[in-house]
């Protein structure tokens, strides 16, 4: 502990690890809208349910098709944003979502609400969303030093954990008193607090120079991808990731039917299971610095992106009961934790070793393969589910995901040298 505090103080960086006001305002609005997505986490299914009565195929497309298209329509926007200053298409982000979602409300009142709009609503959330988050990226790498990034990372994946405990418990407080549509209300206005805090970070953003032609050509569209698949450590992080989060995301509708059905657990069991181990991942995150100063980053993520692989598969031995609600809590536990250390440091090492002229493409390219990933095995886990019973197709995805740790950066590159950003005391 004391040569922990010695080392901080041969840095010259206070144990309180300030990171300036501007980082303050964009924390703060990180947290505002992350709030307002968790408030209304579930609100769209629940509205075309309760409102539109819309069948199971239509919620199925509802969820899945708004995010693959909504990818594909951000596939464009990664190269044009690139080379604009990031902190004005963060607002105009922002704005673009509360402005797509306040049209659910208006049109609910005025009982024209129809499920092509709430498809298309999804359709334009989804696709602002993958381009907030790529410019985002861009803009924390110039706004702090390197050296800051972590700290930043976990402040936000801290945050994210935080809201998603809160969130969904007042989210469905505010639809049982309120109605459907009040969360969509509430996530909207996030949008719009979390453009103002934005705006008001001020300060100068340089233009950014491009070395290429000006006028956006095709091959463009996919720098992106070519500049992580020629990379020695982000193309197999970038292959771990995808894959990962596609199988775990793929086996959530299969275990609400097999807990909600076959099982016969209650709806209240059934979200205490996933909402009270998001308390590991705030945990976690907390710790990932740490962990970080003492063993090392690589050493970190290889161990936490390895040992966050070997939970989900226990979920296949899943039984009625108190019995089952405390192994799929204790499972899900372990796994929350895991990511909560792993996410904040892969995210730091993803910043590091890609150059500032190519964050916003590489960024955009990493969540539209993610979100791909992610609806192509959800839909192909239905099928299997449907063909071998829900508790067999996740125990495969559970063996699958034990050989993830096998696409993980075996060796730690050195990143290309950049000149580090002046820090702001403002």
């Amino acid at each position: 502990m004391r040569s922990g505090r010695r080392r901080e103080r041969r840095s010259g960086r206070p144990l309180g690890h300030r990171l300036g006001r501007r980082f303050g305002w964009l924390w703060g609005a990180y947290g505002t809208s992350a709030l307002g997505t968790w408030l209304a986490f579930g609100a769209f299914p629940l509205i075309a349910i309760e409102v539109l009565h819309a069948g199971p195929a239509e919620v199925a497309a509802l969820s899945g098709a708004g995010a693959a298209v909504g990818a594909a329509v951000a596939v464009p926007l990664g190269p044009w944003v690139e080379f604009r200053r990031k902190r004005p298409v963060l607002i105009a982000m922002d704005l673009v979502r509360f402005t797509a979602l306040l049209t659910v409300p208006a049109a609910f009142a005025l009982d024209v609400l129809t499920f092509l709009q709430l498809l298309l609503v999804s359709i334009v959330v989804a696709a602002a969303d993958i381009t907030f988050r790529a410019a985002s990226g861009a803009f924390l790498k110039t706004l702090l030093p390197a050296e800051d990034l972590l700290v930043a990372n976990a402040r936000f994946e801290s945050t994210s954990w935080t809201t998603t405990i809160i969130g969904p418990p007042l989210g469905g407080a505010a639809i049982g008193l309120l109605g459907p549509v009040a969360t969509v209300v509430a996530d909207a206005v996030s949008y719009l607090l979390s453009a103002l805090g934005i705006r008001a970070m001020g300060g100068h953003e340089p233009l950014p120079e491009r070395r290429e032609a000006t006028r956006l050509r095709a091959r463009d569209l996919l720098d992106g991808w070519r500049y992580i698949l020629t990379d020695a450590t982000l193309r197999p992080l970038f292959h771990n990731t995808a894959l990962f989060n596609g199988l775990v995301m793929a086996t959530q509708p299969l275990l609400a039917v097999l807990m909600l059905g076959r099982l016969g657990f209650a709806p209240w069991q059934y979200g205490l299971a996933f909402a009270a181990p998001s308390i590991a991942g705030l945990l976690g995150s907390r710790l990932a610095r740490p962990l970080v100063s003492r063993f090392g980053q690589h050493r970190v993520l290889v161990v936490s992106g390895a040992l966050r692989s070997i939970w989900p598969v226990g979920l296949a031995f899943l039984g009625p009961g108190s019995g089952g609600l405390l192994l799929v809590t204790g499972v899900e536990l372990g796994l929350i934790f895991c990511c909560g250390v792993f996410n904040p440091v892969c995210a730091t090492y993803r910043l590091e070793r890609t150059t500032t002229d190519r964050v916003t493409r590489t960024l955009t390219a990493w969540a539209v393969t993610t979100k791909a990933t992610t609806a192509l095995l959800t839909a192909a886990w239905g099928v299997l589910g449907s063909l071998l019973g829900p508790r067999t197709a996740i125990g495969l995805a559970g063996v699958l995901l034990l050989a993830t740790p096998l696409l993980l950066p075996r060796h730690d590159h050195v990143p290309q040298h950049e000149p580090k950003p002046a820090r702001s005391h403002t």
